[in-house]
Protein backbone atom coordinates (compact mmCIF):
# COMPACT_ATOMS: atom_id res chain seq x y z
CA UNK A 1 0.00 0.00 0.00
CA UNK A 2 0.94 3.79 -0.46
CA UNK A 3 2.65 5.78 2.38
CA UNK A 4 0.90 8.80 3.29
CA UNK A 5 3.04 11.28 0.91
CA UNK A 6 2.89 8.80 -1.89
CA UNK A 7 -0.99 8.43 -1.28
CA UNK A 8 -1.10 12.42 -1.77
CA UNK A 9 1.07 12.00 -4.97
CA UNK A 10 -1.14 9.18 -6.38
CA UNK A 11 -4.21 11.26 -5.65
CA UNK A 12 -2.87 14.04 -7.17
CA UNK A 13 -1.98 12.51 -10.46
CA UNK A 14 -5.38 10.52 -10.51
CA UNK A 15 -6.98 14.60 -10.48
CA UNK A 16 -4.50 15.51 -13.38
CA UNK A 17 -5.55 12.59 -15.17
CA UNK A 18 -9.41 12.63 -14.74
CA UNK A 19 -9.20 16.32 -15.93
CA UNK A 20 -7.64 15.22 -18.86
CA UNK A 21 -10.27 12.76 -19.65
CA UNK A 22 -13.04 14.55 -19.07
CA UNK A 23 -11.82 17.67 -21.63
CA UNK A 24 -14.33 17.66 -24.81
CA UNK A 25 -13.39 14.39 -27.21
CA UNK A 26 -11.09 16.74 -30.00
CA UNK A 27 -12.74 16.78 -34.05
CA UNK A 28 -10.66 13.30 -35.53
CA UNK A 29 -7.69 15.38 -36.70
CA UNK A 30 -6.97 17.50 -33.85
CA UNK A 31 -6.24 14.06 -32.09
CA UNK A 32 -2.93 13.59 -33.52
CA UNK A 33 0.09 14.88 -32.41
CA UNK A 34 3.44 15.93 -34.53
CA UNK A 35 4.98 12.60 -33.51
CA UNK A 36 2.03 10.94 -33.93
CA UNK A 37 1.36 12.40 -37.57
CA UNK A 38 5.73 11.60 -38.48
CA UNK A 39 4.93 8.18 -37.10
CA UNK A 40 2.11 7.67 -39.58
CA UNK A 41 3.96 9.25 -42.77
CA UNK A 42 7.47 6.69 -41.74
CA UNK A 43 4.54 3.80 -41.83
CA UNK A 44 3.21 4.86 -44.88
CA UNK A 45 6.70 5.38 -46.31
CA UNK A 46 7.78 2.39 -45.56
CA UNK A 47 4.84 0.75 -47.13
CA UNK A 48 5.35 2.27 -50.15
CA UNK A 49 8.97 1.49 -49.92
CA UNK A 50 8.42 -2.60 -49.82
CA UNK A 51 5.07 -2.02 -52.49
CA UNK A 52 7.93 -1.12 -54.84
CA UNK A 53 10.71 -3.36 -53.75
CA UNK A 54 9.35 -6.20 -52.86
CA UNK A 55 7.83 -9.03 -55.63
CA UNK A 56 4.52 -9.68 -55.71
CA UNK A 57 4.24 -13.37 -54.64
CA UNK A 58 0.48 -13.25 -54.22
CA UNK A 59 0.36 -13.67 -57.77
CA UNK A 60 2.97 -16.41 -58.01
CA UNK A 61 1.13 -19.90 -59.87
CA UNK A 62 3.16 -22.00 -56.99
CA UNK A 63 1.36 -20.01 -54.19
CA UNK A 64 -2.29 -19.03 -56.05
CA UNK A 65 -4.27 -21.24 -53.79
CA UNK A 66 -2.89 -19.68 -50.72
CA UNK A 67 -3.78 -16.47 -51.90
CA UNK A 68 -7.46 -17.88 -52.35
CA UNK A 69 -7.30 -18.41 -48.92
CA UNK A 70 -5.50 -15.50 -47.49
CA UNK A 71 -8.22 -12.98 -49.14
CA UNK A 72 -11.22 -15.19 -48.55
CA UNK A 73 -10.44 -15.21 -44.92
CA UNK A 74 -9.48 -11.39 -45.07
CA UNK A 75 -12.61 -10.36 -46.66
CA UNK A 76 -14.50 -11.95 -43.88
CA UNK A 77 -12.98 -10.55 -41.48
CA UNK A 78 -12.81 -7.16 -43.10
CA UNK A 79 -16.35 -7.56 -43.68
CA UNK A 80 -17.02 -8.02 -40.34
CA UNK A 81 -15.15 -5.07 -39.06
CA UNK A 82 -17.16 -3.26 -41.91
CA UNK A 83 -20.87 -4.49 -40.62
CA UNK A 84 -19.45 -3.65 -37.01
CA UNK A 85 -18.82 -0.32 -37.78
CA UNK A 86 -22.15 0.55 -39.69
CA UNK A 87 -24.29 -0.96 -37.12
CA UNK A 88 -22.44 1.15 -34.62
CA UNK A 89 -22.76 4.42 -36.44
CA UNK A 90 -26.42 4.22 -37.19
CA UNK A 91 -27.08 3.13 -33.45
CA UNK A 92 -24.72 6.29 -32.90
CA UNK A 93 -25.91 8.85 -35.44
CA UNK A 94 -29.65 7.60 -35.78
CA UNK A 95 -30.78 5.56 -32.68
CA UNK A 96 -29.30 7.01 -29.77
CA UNK A 97 -30.01 10.54 -30.28
CA UNK A 98 -33.27 9.87 -30.42
CA UNK A 99 -33.04 7.93 -26.68
CA UNK A 100 -31.21 10.47 -24.88
CA UNK A 101 -33.37 13.06 -25.64
CA UNK A 102 -36.96 11.39 -24.68
CA UNK A 103 -35.09 10.00 -21.44
CA UNK A 104 -33.46 13.51 -20.49
CA UNK A 105 -36.92 14.94 -21.26
CA UNK A 106 -38.45 12.72 -18.86
CA UNK A 107 -35.74 13.02 -16.13
CA UNK A 108 -35.96 16.68 -16.24
CA UNK A 109 -39.63 16.55 -16.00
CA UNK A 110 -39.00 14.63 -12.29
CA UNK A 111 -39.08 11.29 -13.14
CA UNK A 112 -36.38 9.35 -10.62
CA UNK A 113 -36.62 6.13 -9.28
CA UNK A 114 -38.44 5.22 -6.27
CA UNK A 115 -35.31 3.76 -4.71
CA UNK A 116 -31.34 3.10 -5.91
CA UNK A 117 -29.74 0.04 -4.65
CA UNK A 118 -26.09 0.51 -5.38
CA UNK A 119 -23.77 -3.37 -4.75
CA UNK A 120 -20.08 -2.60 -4.98
CA UNK A 121 -17.29 -5.35 -4.10
CA UNK A 122 -13.77 -3.55 -2.76
CA UNK A 123 -10.72 -5.72 -1.60
CA UNK A 124 -7.57 -3.98 -0.37
CA UNK A 125 -8.22 -1.26 -2.58
CA UNK A 126 -5.49 1.66 -2.49
CA UNK A 127 -7.03 4.34 -0.35
CA UNK A 128 -7.40 7.30 -3.01
CA UNK A 129 -9.13 5.32 -5.40
CA UNK A 130 -12.11 3.94 -2.97
CA UNK A 131 -12.63 7.58 -1.21
CA UNK A 132 -12.58 9.08 -4.94
CA UNK A 133 -15.16 6.13 -5.81
CA UNK A 134 -17.47 6.48 -2.93
CA UNK A 135 -17.16 10.35 -3.35
CA UNK A 136 -18.39 10.20 -7.01
CA UNK A 137 -21.37 7.93 -6.03
CA UNK A 138 -22.39 10.41 -3.17
CA UNK A 139 -21.94 13.41 -4.89
CA UNK A 140 -24.57 12.39 -7.64
CA UNK A 141 -26.85 10.83 -4.95
CA UNK A 142 -26.74 14.38 -3.04
CA UNK A 143 -27.35 16.36 -6.67
CA UNK A 144 -29.90 13.99 -8.04
CA UNK A 145 -32.01 13.35 -4.91
CA UNK A 146 -32.33 10.32 -5.76
CA UNK A 147 -33.23 7.62 -2.33
CA UNK A 148 -30.34 4.92 -1.99
CA UNK A 149 -29.26 2.29 -0.30
CA UNK A 150 -24.95 1.28 -0.84
CA UNK A 151 -23.82 -2.04 0.20
CA UNK A 152 -20.03 -2.30 0.51
CA UNK A 153 -18.94 -5.98 0.27
CA UNK A 154 -15.68 -6.44 1.77
CA UNK A 155 -13.15 -8.93 3.29
CA UNK A 156 -12.09 -7.21 5.71
CA UNK A 157 -12.18 -4.12 7.99
CA UNK A 158 -9.71 -2.27 6.29
CA UNK A 159 -11.64 -1.37 3.30
CA UNK A 160 -14.64 -0.43 6.04
CA UNK A 161 -12.61 1.77 7.80
CA UNK A 162 -11.40 4.20 5.44
CA UNK A 163 -14.83 4.50 3.67
CA UNK A 164 -16.79 4.76 6.97
CA UNK A 165 -14.14 7.71 8.01
CA UNK A 166 -14.54 9.67 4.45
CA UNK A 167 -18.09 9.11 4.76
CA UNK A 168 -18.38 11.26 8.50
CA UNK A 169 -15.97 13.27 7.75
CA UNK A 170 -17.02 14.46 3.51
CA UNK A 171 -20.98 13.51 3.73
CA UNK A 172 -22.21 15.02 6.70
CA UNK A 173 -24.90 16.86 5.12
CA UNK A 174 -26.35 13.83 3.35
CA UNK A 175 -29.31 12.68 5.45
CA UNK A 176 -30.00 9.32 6.40
CA UNK A 177 -33.02 8.95 4.47
CA UNK A 178 -31.71 10.06 1.29
CA UNK A 179 -28.62 7.91 1.37
CA UNK A 180 -28.02 4.45 3.42
CA UNK A 181 -24.82 2.68 4.03
CA UNK A 182 -24.64 -0.78 4.26
CA UNK A 183 -20.93 -3.07 4.93
CA UNK A 184 -21.71 -6.71 4.22
CA UNK A 185 -18.52 -8.33 5.61
CA UNK A 186 -18.36 -11.82 3.43
CA UNK A 187 -17.96 -15.52 5.26
CA UNK A 188 -16.85 -16.98 2.34
CA UNK A 189 -14.20 -16.15 -0.14
CA UNK A 190 -14.63 -15.30 -3.60
CA UNK A 191 -16.30 -12.17 -5.34
CA UNK A 192 -18.99 -13.45 -6.65
CA UNK A 193 -20.20 -15.07 -2.71
CA UNK A 194 -19.72 -11.47 -1.92
CA UNK A 195 -22.24 -10.33 -4.73
CA UNK A 196 -24.26 -13.15 -3.73
CA UNK A 197 -24.82 -11.74 0.21
CA UNK A 198 -25.37 -8.24 -1.17
CA UNK A 199 -28.12 -9.38 -3.27
CA UNK A 200 -29.91 -11.73 -1.07
CA UNK A 201 -29.49 -8.40 1.39
CA UNK A 202 -31.63 -6.18 -1.10
CA UNK A 203 -34.22 -9.41 -1.49
CA UNK A 204 -34.74 -9.18 2.65
CA UNK A 205 -35.96 -5.67 2.22
CA UNK A 206 -38.39 -6.50 0.11
CA UNK A 207 -37.43 -4.39 -2.89
CA UNK A 208 -39.92 -3.11 -5.40
CA UNK A 209 -39.66 -4.75 -8.79
CA UNK A 210 -39.39 -1.56 -10.23
CA UNK A 211 -36.76 -0.51 -8.08
CA UNK A 212 -33.57 -0.31 -9.84
CA UNK A 213 -29.85 -1.57 -8.76
CA UNK A 214 -26.51 -1.21 -9.81
CA UNK A 215 -23.41 -3.71 -9.90
CA UNK A 216 -20.20 -1.69 -9.86
CA UNK A 217 -16.51 -2.71 -8.86
CA UNK A 218 -14.99 -0.59 -6.46
CA UNK A 219 -12.32 0.69 -8.34
CA UNK A 220 -14.83 2.02 -11.04
CA UNK A 221 -15.41 5.85 -10.73
CA UNK A 222 -18.30 7.71 -11.92
CA UNK A 223 -17.88 10.17 -14.40
CA UNK A 224 -20.20 13.60 -15.11
CA UNK A 225 -24.03 12.45 -14.54
CA UNK A 226 -23.74 8.79 -14.80
CA UNK A 227 -26.88 8.59 -12.41
CA UNK A 228 -29.37 10.60 -14.47
CA UNK A 229 -27.72 9.42 -18.05
CA UNK A 230 -28.42 5.65 -16.91
CA UNK A 231 -31.44 5.47 -14.77
CA UNK A 232 -33.20 7.90 -17.19
CA UNK A 233 -33.36 5.00 -20.15
CA UNK A 234 -35.39 2.51 -17.73
CA UNK A 235 -38.18 5.61 -17.67
CA UNK A 236 -37.67 6.07 -21.59
CA UNK A 237 -37.84 2.16 -22.20
CA UNK A 238 -40.23 0.29 -19.91
CA UNK A 239 -38.97 -3.30 -21.11
CA UNK A 240 -35.28 -2.18 -21.02
CA UNK A 241 -33.97 -4.78 -18.37
CA UNK A 242 -30.22 -3.85 -18.09
CA UNK A 243 -27.42 -2.04 -19.38
CA UNK A 244 -24.14 -1.31 -19.05
CA UNK A 245 -21.97 1.78 -19.56
CA UNK A 246 -18.70 3.35 -21.60
CA UNK A 247 -15.37 3.00 -19.62
CA UNK A 248 -12.28 4.79 -19.99
CA UNK A 249 -9.24 3.30 -18.53
CA UNK A 250 -6.61 5.32 -15.94
CA UNK A 251 -3.43 2.90 -16.09
CA UNK A 252 -0.82 3.07 -13.32
CA UNK A 253 1.97 0.80 -15.73
CA UNK A 254 4.13 -0.05 -18.28
CA UNK A 255 3.38 2.41 -20.93
CA UNK A 256 2.53 0.07 -23.63
CA UNK A 257 -0.09 -1.78 -21.20
CA UNK A 258 -1.73 1.46 -20.74
CA UNK A 259 -1.86 2.03 -24.34
CA UNK A 260 -3.07 -1.32 -25.12
CA UNK A 261 -6.14 -0.70 -22.47
CA UNK A 262 -6.88 2.71 -24.59
CA UNK A 263 -7.14 0.28 -27.62
CA UNK A 264 -9.57 -2.23 -26.44
CA UNK A 265 -11.85 0.20 -24.90
CA UNK A 266 -12.10 1.82 -28.36
CA UNK A 267 -12.60 -1.54 -29.78
CA UNK A 268 -15.32 -2.23 -27.06
CA UNK A 269 -17.20 1.04 -28.20
CA UNK A 270 -17.54 0.40 -31.55
CA UNK A 271 -18.34 -3.14 -30.77
CA UNK A 272 -21.29 -2.46 -27.99
CA UNK A 273 -22.66 0.37 -30.13
CA UNK A 274 -23.36 -2.14 -32.99
CA UNK A 275 -24.70 -4.88 -30.33
CA UNK A 276 -27.05 -2.61 -28.99
CA UNK A 277 -28.82 -2.06 -32.06
CA UNK A 278 -30.22 -5.17 -31.74
CA UNK A 279 -31.61 -4.67 -27.97
CA UNK A 280 -28.64 -6.92 -26.82
CA UNK A 281 -24.92 -6.27 -25.50
CA UNK A 282 -22.48 -9.20 -25.35
CA UNK A 283 -21.37 -8.69 -21.30
CA UNK A 284 -22.62 -6.65 -18.58
CA UNK A 285 -19.77 -5.21 -17.15
CA UNK A 286 -18.93 -5.79 -14.15
CA UNK A 287 -17.65 -2.59 -13.72
CA UNK A 288 -20.52 -0.90 -14.30
CA UNK A 289 -24.47 -2.05 -14.93
CA UNK A 290 -27.69 -1.23 -14.36
CA UNK A 291 -30.52 -3.60 -13.42
CA UNK A 292 -34.31 -3.58 -12.93
CA UNK A 293 -34.48 -5.34 -9.40
CA UNK A 294 -37.27 -7.64 -10.66
CA UNK A 295 -34.56 -10.13 -11.80
CA UNK A 296 -31.83 -9.35 -9.00
CA UNK A 297 -33.89 -10.58 -6.29
CA UNK A 298 -34.96 -13.77 -8.33
CA UNK A 299 -33.35 -16.58 -6.17
CA UNK A 300 -32.29 -18.40 -9.25
CA UNK A 301 -30.20 -14.81 -10.53
CA UNK A 302 -28.39 -14.61 -6.64
CA UNK A 303 -27.92 -18.51 -7.04
CA UNK A 304 -26.80 -17.90 -10.01
CA UNK A 305 -24.13 -15.36 -9.38
CA UNK A 306 -23.45 -17.17 -5.88
CA UNK A 307 -22.30 -20.95 -7.99
CA UNK A 308 -22.50 -20.48 -11.92
CA UNK A 309 -20.79 -23.98 -12.92
CA UNK A 310 -20.15 -25.88 -16.28
CA UNK A 311 -20.66 -29.43 -16.24
CA UNK A 312 -17.96 -31.14 -18.97
CA UNK A 313 -17.58 -34.44 -19.63
CA UNK A 314 -13.51 -34.20 -19.36
CA UNK A 315 -13.58 -31.78 -16.00
CA UNK A 316 -16.70 -32.85 -14.32
CA UNK A 317 -19.05 -29.62 -12.41
CA UNK A 318 -16.64 -26.87 -11.69
CA UNK A 319 -17.76 -23.38 -10.20
CA UNK A 320 -16.95 -20.13 -11.90
CA UNK A 321 -14.16 -18.66 -10.19
CA UNK A 322 -14.77 -14.84 -11.75
CA UNK A 323 -16.68 -13.63 -14.71
CA UNK A 324 -19.84 -12.16 -12.88
CA UNK A 325 -20.82 -10.07 -15.73
CA UNK A 326 -21.04 -13.16 -17.99
CA UNK A 327 -23.20 -14.67 -14.99
CA UNK A 328 -25.54 -11.89 -15.27
CA UNK A 329 -25.42 -11.37 -18.87
CA UNK A 330 -26.11 -15.36 -19.79
CA UNK A 331 -29.03 -15.28 -17.13
CA UNK A 332 -30.97 -12.45 -18.70
CA UNK A 333 -29.97 -13.18 -22.25
CA UNK A 334 -31.86 -16.63 -21.38
CA UNK A 335 -35.12 -14.83 -20.61
CA UNK A 336 -34.97 -12.93 -23.64
CA UNK A 337 -34.43 -9.38 -21.63
CA UNK A 338 -33.59 -6.25 -23.30
CA UNK A 339 -30.74 -4.34 -22.95
CA UNK A 340 -28.32 -1.58 -24.05
CA UNK A 341 -25.68 0.50 -23.76
CA UNK A 342 -25.05 4.15 -22.94
CA UNK A 343 -22.29 5.63 -24.79
CA UNK A 344 -22.37 9.03 -22.93
CA UNK A 345 -22.30 7.89 -19.44
CA UNK A 346 -18.47 7.28 -18.89
CA UNK A 347 -17.03 5.19 -15.95
CA UNK A 348 -13.02 5.27 -15.07
CA UNK A 349 -11.77 2.16 -14.79
CA UNK A 350 -8.27 2.55 -12.44
CA UNK A 351 -5.94 0.00 -13.05
CA UNK A 352 -2.14 -0.18 -10.56
CA UNK A 353 -0.07 -3.10 -12.21
CA UNK A 354 2.57 -3.87 -10.24
CA UNK A 355 3.61 -6.90 -12.15
CA UNK A 356 5.03 -8.13 -15.02
CA UNK A 357 2.89 -6.37 -18.08
CA UNK A 358 2.79 -9.63 -20.63
CA UNK A 359 2.31 -11.40 -17.79
CA UNK A 360 -0.41 -9.19 -16.42
CA UNK A 361 -1.57 -9.49 -20.37
CA UNK A 362 -2.23 -13.17 -20.78
CA UNK A 363 -3.20 -13.34 -17.23
CA UNK A 364 -6.28 -11.03 -18.59
CA UNK A 365 -6.56 -12.86 -21.83
CA UNK A 366 -6.81 -16.22 -19.64
CA UNK A 367 -9.53 -14.21 -17.11
CA UNK A 368 -11.82 -12.73 -20.01
CA UNK A 369 -11.62 -15.55 -23.06
CA UNK A 370 -12.07 -18.13 -20.13
CA UNK A 371 -14.89 -16.53 -19.05
CA UNK A 372 -16.44 -15.68 -22.58
CA UNK A 373 -15.85 -19.11 -23.92
CA UNK A 374 -17.31 -21.11 -21.16
CA UNK A 375 -20.43 -18.82 -21.49
CA UNK A 376 -20.30 -18.90 -25.25
CA UNK A 377 -20.82 -22.85 -24.97
CA UNK A 378 -24.31 -22.28 -23.22
CA UNK A 379 -25.06 -18.92 -25.32
CA UNK A 380 -25.05 -20.44 -28.85
CA UNK A 381 -26.91 -23.70 -27.12
CA UNK A 382 -29.80 -20.94 -26.93
CA UNK A 383 -30.06 -20.82 -30.23
CA UNK A 384 -30.99 -17.60 -32.31
CA UNK A 385 -34.86 -17.76 -31.49
CA UNK A 386 -33.70 -16.94 -28.09
CA UNK A 387 -32.29 -13.82 -29.09
CA UNK A 388 -31.59 -11.59 -32.32
CA UNK A 389 -30.05 -13.66 -34.79
CA UNK A 390 -26.67 -10.72 -35.28
CA UNK A 391 -26.15 -11.79 -31.01
CA UNK A 392 -26.21 -15.17 -31.85
CA UNK A 393 -23.80 -14.76 -34.17
CA UNK A 394 -21.50 -12.77 -32.66
CA UNK A 395 -21.21 -15.19 -29.65
CA UNK A 396 -20.37 -18.16 -32.88
CA UNK A 397 -18.02 -15.59 -34.45
CA UNK A 398 -16.23 -15.50 -31.00
CA UNK A 399 -15.35 -19.30 -31.23
CA UNK A 400 -13.93 -19.04 -35.46
CA UNK A 401 -12.54 -15.98 -34.93
CA UNK A 402 -9.42 -17.62 -32.82
CA UNK A 403 -9.07 -20.21 -35.37
CA UNK A 404 -9.16 -18.10 -38.45
CA UNK A 405 -6.69 -15.57 -36.69
CA UNK A 406 -3.87 -18.70 -36.54
CA UNK A 407 -4.22 -19.34 -40.38
CA UNK A 408 -2.66 -16.24 -41.57
CA UNK A 409 0.58 -15.99 -39.83
CA UNK A 410 1.08 -20.06 -40.53
CA UNK A 411 0.42 -20.01 -43.96
CA UNK A 412 2.68 -17.04 -44.60
CA UNK A 413 5.33 -19.20 -43.22
CA UNK A 414 4.53 -21.90 -45.06
CA UNK A 415 3.63 -20.34 -48.31
CA UNK A 416 7.63 -19.11 -48.25
CA UNK A 417 8.92 -22.39 -48.64
CA UNK A 418 7.41 -23.04 -51.82
CA UNK A 419 6.92 -19.18 -53.07
CA UNK A 420 10.41 -17.33 -51.59
CA UNK A 421 9.37 -14.32 -50.26
CA UNK A 422 5.61 -14.73 -49.76
CA UNK A 423 6.18 -13.77 -46.11
CA UNK A 424 6.97 -10.47 -46.70
CA UNK A 425 3.73 -10.02 -49.15
CA UNK A 426 1.80 -11.12 -45.91
CA UNK A 427 3.85 -8.85 -44.00
CA UNK A 428 3.01 -5.80 -46.07
CA UNK A 429 -0.70 -6.86 -46.13
CA UNK A 430 -0.61 -7.19 -42.37
CA UNK A 431 0.80 -4.02 -41.84
CA UNK A 432 -1.71 -2.23 -44.64
CA UNK A 433 -4.80 -3.86 -42.51
CA UNK A 434 -3.77 -3.08 -38.96
CA UNK A 435 -3.03 0.68 -39.97
CA UNK A 436 -6.43 1.16 -41.86
CA UNK A 437 -8.26 -0.49 -38.80
CA UNK A 438 -6.23 1.44 -36.19
CA UNK A 439 -7.09 4.62 -38.35
CA UNK A 440 -10.84 3.97 -38.07
CA UNK A 441 -10.51 2.84 -34.31
CA UNK A 442 -9.14 6.40 -33.68
CA UNK A 443 -12.42 7.58 -33.96
CA UNK A 444 -13.38 5.49 -30.88
CA UNK A 445 -10.41 7.22 -28.92
CA UNK A 446 -9.50 10.22 -27.19
CA UNK A 447 -5.81 10.71 -28.71
CA UNK A 448 -3.99 8.54 -32.00
CA UNK A 449 -1.43 6.71 -31.47
CA UNK A 450 0.34 5.20 -34.40
CA UNK A 451 2.10 1.83 -32.07
CA UNK A 452 -1.77 0.58 -31.89
CA UNK A 453 -1.06 -1.08 -35.57
CA UNK A 454 1.31 -3.57 -33.60
CA UNK A 455 -0.22 -3.45 -30.41
CA UNK A 456 -3.33 -5.08 -32.69
CA UNK A 457 -1.75 -7.85 -33.98
CA UNK A 458 -0.05 -8.31 -30.76
CA UNK A 459 -3.31 -8.54 -29.18
CA UNK A 460 -4.81 -10.61 -31.54
CA UNK A 461 -2.19 -13.53 -31.90
CA UNK A 462 -2.01 -13.86 -28.29
CA UNK A 463 -5.32 -13.44 -27.82
CA UNK A 464 -6.13 -16.30 -30.18
CA UNK A 465 -3.61 -18.56 -28.80
CA UNK A 466 -4.60 -17.87 -25.32
CA UNK A 467 -8.62 -19.10 -26.11
CA UNK A 468 -6.92 -22.26 -28.26
CA UNK A 469 -5.52 -23.38 -25.02
CA UNK A 470 -8.37 -22.49 -22.74
CA UNK A 471 -10.89 -24.31 -24.73
CA UNK A 472 -9.10 -27.34 -23.70
CA UNK A 473 -8.44 -26.20 -20.36
CA UNK A 474 -12.03 -24.47 -19.13
CA UNK A 475 -11.58 -25.37 -15.69
CA UNK A 476 -8.31 -23.52 -15.15
CA UNK A 477 -8.92 -19.94 -13.72
CA UNK A 478 -6.37 -17.55 -11.50
CA UNK A 479 -7.46 -14.31 -10.37
CA UNK A 480 -4.81 -12.14 -9.14
CA UNK A 481 -7.39 -10.14 -7.57
CA UNK A 482 -9.27 -10.53 -4.11
CA UNK A 483 -6.99 -13.45 -2.47
CA UNK A 484 -4.98 -14.34 -5.98
CA UNK A 485 -7.36 -17.28 -6.51
CA UNK A 486 -6.63 -19.87 -8.80
CA UNK A 487 -9.26 -23.23 -9.30
CA UNK A 488 -8.41 -26.52 -11.73
CA UNK A 489 -5.05 -26.82 -10.70
CA UNK A 490 -5.40 -29.82 -8.83
CA UNK A 491 -2.48 -32.24 -7.94
CA UNK A 492 -4.53 -35.56 -7.32
CA UNK A 493 -4.10 -38.57 -9.72
CA UNK A 494 -7.39 -37.82 -11.75
CA UNK A 495 -6.33 -34.29 -12.12
CA UNK A 496 -3.01 -35.02 -13.35
CA UNK A 497 -4.89 -37.35 -15.90
CA UNK A 498 -7.34 -35.13 -16.53
CA UNK A 499 -4.56 -32.30 -17.50
CA UNK A 500 -2.41 -35.08 -19.53
CA UNK A 501 -5.88 -35.57 -21.75
CA UNK A 502 -6.46 -32.08 -21.85
CA UNK A 503 -2.83 -31.51 -23.13
CA UNK A 504 -3.41 -34.59 -25.55
CA UNK A 505 -6.45 -33.10 -27.13
CA UNK A 506 -4.54 -29.33 -27.64
CA UNK A 507 -1.21 -30.99 -29.07
CA UNK A 508 -3.77 -33.19 -31.14
CA UNK A 509 -5.81 -30.45 -32.64
CA UNK A 510 -3.26 -28.10 -33.01
CA UNK A 511 -1.33 -31.17 -34.90
CA UNK A 512 -4.59 -31.61 -36.93
CA UNK A 513 -4.84 -27.63 -37.84
CA UNK A 514 -1.40 -27.09 -38.97
CA UNK A 515 -1.25 -30.72 -40.99
CA UNK A 516 -4.12 -29.07 -42.66
CA UNK A 517 -2.72 -26.36 -43.96
CA UNK A 518 0.63 -27.98 -44.32
CA UNK A 519 -1.64 -30.70 -47.32
CA UNK A 520 -3.26 -27.07 -48.19
CA UNK A 521 -0.31 -25.28 -48.87
CA UNK A 522 1.06 -28.68 -50.69
CA UNK A 523 4.22 -29.18 -48.37
CA UNK A 524 3.15 -32.82 -47.92
CA UNK A 525 0.59 -34.92 -49.63
CA UNK A 526 -1.74 -37.71 -48.04
CA UNK A 527 0.14 -40.90 -48.11
CA UNK A 528 -2.39 -42.58 -50.26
Amino acid sequence: MYEPESEYAFDKDLTTRLRDLQTPIKPYWARWTFPNLLALFAVVVAFYRLLANVPNRFLDPNAGHITVVLGTLGLWRFGWWFTHSIRAMIYARCKWPGMRKQADALWDAGWRPKRLHIQMTTYYEEPSITKRVIGSILGQIRRERIPTTLYIGTGSAYDEMIIREFVQTYAQDIPDDLAELVFIRQNQPGKRMAIGLILRAISRTAADPEDMVIFMDGDALFGDDVLKKTLSMFAYDPELQALTTDEEVICYGPQWIAKWLDMRFAQRRLAMQSHALSNRVLTLTGRMSVFRARHIVDPKFIRTIEADHLNHWLWGRFRFLSGDDKSTWYRLLSVGAKMTYVPDATVYTIEVIKENGLMRMIQNFRRWSGNMLRNGTRAIALGPRQMPFFIWWCVVDQRLAMWTMMVSPIMAVLGSMIAPGYFWNCLIWVLFSRVVLCLFLIGYSRRADMTWPFILYLNQVINASVKIYMIFHLSKQKWSNRGNQSTGEGTSFVDRLRNGFAMFQLVTATSAFLTLLMLYVGLIEMPF
